[in-house]
């Protein structure tokens, strides 16, 4: 079942970013099984990440997603499982696509049962391997560790925004914060671009201002909210209220919210840590990780940050311009660490 891409030729623009996902983030060693998972939309990037895994593993597996079924895919197909069951390092590489999260969390339950060092890059372009893609990881992880130790001790972020955003995130500090800042080990699989830290929060009071870009299909669906902001009002970690220009994006937006019982939850904050990334773009795999604080509602990643409650949803929400306060002390200035 395994797909050949040896024949779409090496794209020099997209090489320094495939290098860093394997080579740095991935560190794939010569005696090593890797498999990739991508699909027809991706296949750029896929083809310049099967070249760079095929100079340094052993082997490949390379699937393409259309190859199997029709999209969207809303089951973990058994080839896909069996490369991953075969594999010691693996990367999911495609598209970003409604009714397809049970697909992708198939995969994240085979990656953490096998302990498989694992990149997931969701929805990645061959503008964001040509931007976060080929940051200094080292600087970005000294980066994340030192925002991630400051968080650990902190009781209370606060949060503001030109736009209108003005929180109040309460932390457990029974919790973990997960730091990803982009080297992946078998003990925690992350997102490339890398960059972030992010926990379960205790509680979440104010208002969010998405005038950057909402998570999952909704982003490929809408893109940039700058010039149609969504405003989330929140109380005691509940959506309570929601209003935007854009009353698709609002309606899709409390659909996906309104899936489950904790859907509407906030199930994490994050704070992003990827330098190289100068401004959003309306994708989210790479917008999450800019110097900033973002929110996600539904599944609180538990195996992980250990909260003790789950749900078959999650999705990002991204703002502007941050200032942000751990206990009252200012640690970021309109999106730029004072740490």
């Amino acid at each position: 079942m395994s797909t050949d891409l040896s024949s779409i030729p090496r794209d020099p623009l997209l090489e320094e970013g495939a290098r860093n996902a394997v080579r740095v983030c991935l560190d794939v060693q010569p005696d090593e099984r890797a498999a990739l998972i991508t699909d027809r939309e991706t296949l750029a990037v896929g083809a310049a990440l099967a070249h760079e895994l095929s100079d340094a593993a052993e082997s490949v597996e390379t699937i393409v997603l259309e190859s199997l079924a029709e999209r969207p895919i809303s089951f973990l197909p058994i080839p896909v499982e069996v490369a991953l069951e075969r594999a010691h390092v693996s990367i999911f590489a495609a598209a970003s696509r409604p009714r397809e999260l049970a697909l992708r969390r198939g995969i994240v339950s085979v990656v953490n049962a096998k302990k498989l060092r694992h990149a997931h890059m969701v929805g990645i372009t061959p503008r964001i391997m040509q931007e976060s893609m080929r940051a200094d990881y080292g600087e970005v992880s000294r980066l994340t560790q030192r925002v991630c130790d400051r968080a650990q001790t902190a009781q209370v972020i606060t949060c503001k925004t030109p736009g209108g955003t003005d929180l109040r995130v309460q932390l457990d500090p029974a919790l973990r914060w997960v730091p990803t800042p982009g080297p992946i080990t078998a003990q925690q699989w992350g997102n490339l671009p890398g960059g972030e830290t992010f926990t379960c929060p205790a509680r979440v009071d104010g208002t969010y201002v998405v005038d950057g870009v909402l998570g999952d299909w909704l982003a490929a669906e809408y893109g940039d909210l700058r010039a149609t902001p969504l405003r989330i009002t929140i109380e005691n970690s509940r959506i309570v209220g929601t209003s935007c220009e854009n009353e698709q994006a609002r309606e899709d937006f409390r659909i996906y919210t309104s899936t489950d019982a904790n859907s509407n939850r906030v199930g994490e904050v994050g704070l992003g840590t990827n330098t190289a990334i100068q401004g959003l773009i309306g994708n989210i795999l790479q917008d999450e990780k800019i110097p900033g604080v973002h929110l996600a509602f539904g599944h609180p990643y538990p195996e992980s940050t250990q909260a003790p409650w789950r749900s078959t949803t999650h999705i990002d929400v991204v703002g502007r311009e941050f200032d942000a306060w751990f206990d009252g002390e200012q640690i970021m200035q309109a999106g730029r660490y004072l740490i």
